[in-house]
């Protein structure tokens, strides 16, 4: 990979060498074996546990042995994502990040800065001889992105420290304390098919180019849902004249906003200009009630190959009033933090997994445990009155900020001493390993930071330059200024 020359050097040296090997989750294996190679050649004592999980010591700097051990806590796997007409493979092919003015970003795909950008701090901290700080525990883990199945397997033992810092947060300068637990409902609507035959006239639709973006961050955006809105069209459809769904699918991962969705339909022959103008008028509407979050939004309806079967067809009909009637978006805002969303839903995916079975999948979250599981429950009801088989696993706790943390005060304190400014203290709706390190090490003083990315999630994610360096001062000035045993 061409070598591209950023500050801090140290940390885009190896997040670029991060770039060149596969991460996404469940596919951790080289990432892993990689991490405990560098511990090992720093001569560092190197820990993995059995589902991958790194853990590597480095002792205080001479002189600060009385001082806290810091666990500088990041997840090592990546969300795959990339747009339709990208070719990549992420289980082999590299990551190609390019700079574009104040940015860093990749080509057609996910950065992987999420989190890929804190392991590559974590290990610029082990790497610096001169860097003065207490004993530093940096713990790597697995499958962050799709069920926190690292952190929860991880063993109370390897917890070693007073304070965990987690690097997986999005917005330089502000400092946050407190994150959503989380769970994932899947749907499972089984059908039959009916053999179609007549004058039909077969459709595709499809719904793509919508901004996307994490489930959590940007729940609250009023962008589009390409899974609703195509639900939404479907249904108008179904209303009005003879229909027949032969196929849909939309969305990815279960902590996506769905940019993209698709349907091959049939109608009579005799009805397809009608469908036409319903479509144009359609896709009209929408693209005037989301001007401004859904500028680049594509609508497009053409003729397709005929096909001899479809969904039968009161099967179809319920799962697209599932679709369209189940909650999704923000659920309650909290009543503690001004602006913070409390409790919220994500109409995830829409995935054909056999030949009678089509899962839909949704997650929920909220700073709330009562909050989450009242939400689930909504959701998990709406699909089991439309004939679904409903699984809900998942759960993850969320953590209750701590306003008397003796780290956050020591990271506001440097912040300003750097900057001139005051930090901000927040609590955020996406969810972090926090709570489950927590339930694990309840002694923990725990904050979470990082610099500035933006379009996480999808293949928009872009990671602010400036913000990093800062971000890098910073984590340096705190491991410095840690507190004393």
């Amino acid at each position: 990979m061409e070598k591209i020359n950023l500050q801090p050097q140290a940390v885009f040296d190896f997040f670029m060498q991060i770039c060149e090997i596969p991460h996404g989750s469940k596919n951790e294996a080289q990432i892993s074996a990689f991490l405990q190679n560098f511990g090992k050649e720093l001569g560092y004592e190197t820990i993995a546990d059995s589902v991958g999980n790194v853990l590597i010591k480095k002792p205080a700097y001479p002189g600060y042995e009385n001082r806290k051990t810091i666990i500088l806590q990041s997840h090592m796997d990546m969300v795959c994502d990339k747009r339709p007409d990208v070719d990549h493979d992420f289980t082999k092919d590299p990551i190609r990040p390019w700079v574009d003015g104040e940015w860093l970003k990749a080509q057609g795909t996910t950065l992987g800065a999420d989190n890929g950008i804190g392991v590559a701090a974590a290990m610029a901290v082990l790497a610096d001889k001169e860097l003065k700080h207490g004993s530093v525990n940096c713990l790597f883990t697995i499958d962050e992105e799709t069920g926190l199945t690292g952190a929860e397997a991880l063993a109370p033992e390897l917890l070693q420290g007073d304070i965990l810092v987690n690097l997986d947060s999005e917005d330089e300068g502000e400092m946050f304390i407190g994150c959503a637990g989380g769970v994932c409902n899947y749907a499972d609507f089984k059908h039959l098919w009916s053999t179609i035959a007549g004058d039909l006239f077969f459709m595709k639709v499809d719904i793509n180019s919508l901004t996307g973006g994490h489930s959590g961050d940007d729940i609250n955006k009023n962008r589009a849902n390409a899974n609703k809105l195509l639900a939404r069209f479907l249904l108008r459809i179904a209303e009005k004249y003879e229909f027949y769904l032969c196929d849909i699918c939309g969305g990815s991962l279960h902590n996506a906003i769905p940019r993209d969705a698709s349907a091959v339909f049939a109608v009579q022959a005799a009805d397809k200009e009608a469908v036409r103008i319903e479509f144009n008028m359609f896709a009209a509407e929408v693209q005037d009630e989301y001007s401004v979050t859904e500028p680049n939004a594509r609508f497009t309806l053409q003729s397709t190959d005929p096909v001899a079967r479809a969904i039968e067809p009161a099967a179809a009909k319920r799962l697209l009033a599932a679709l369209h009637s189940v909650f999704n978006g923000v659920f309650a805002m909290s009543q503690d933090v001004p602006g913070l969303v409390e409790t919220s839903s994500n109409l995830a995916s829409v995935k054909r997994v056999n030949d009678s079975v089509i899962t839909v999948t949704t997650s929920q979250r909220s700073s709330i445990e009562s909050a989450r599981d009242n939400v689930s429950s909504v959701v998990r009801t709406a699909f089991e009155l439309a004939g679904a088989k409903v699984t809900t696993k998942g759960q993850y706790p969320g953590w209750k900020p701590n306003m008397k943390s003796e780290i956050l005060k020591v990271a506001c304190d440097t912040y300003k001493e750097l900057f001139g400014e005051e930090a901000k203290i927040k609590a955020i709706h996406a969810g972090l390993e926090c709570g489950l390190f927590l339930e694990k090490a309840p002694h923990l003083d725990m904050i979470s930071f990082g610099p500035t990315m933006r379009g996480v999630h999808s293949p928009d994610e872009r990671l602010h330059i400036a913000s990093t360096e800062r971000w890098w001062r910073h984590l340096q000035a705190l491991l410095e200024q840690a507190p004393a045993k």
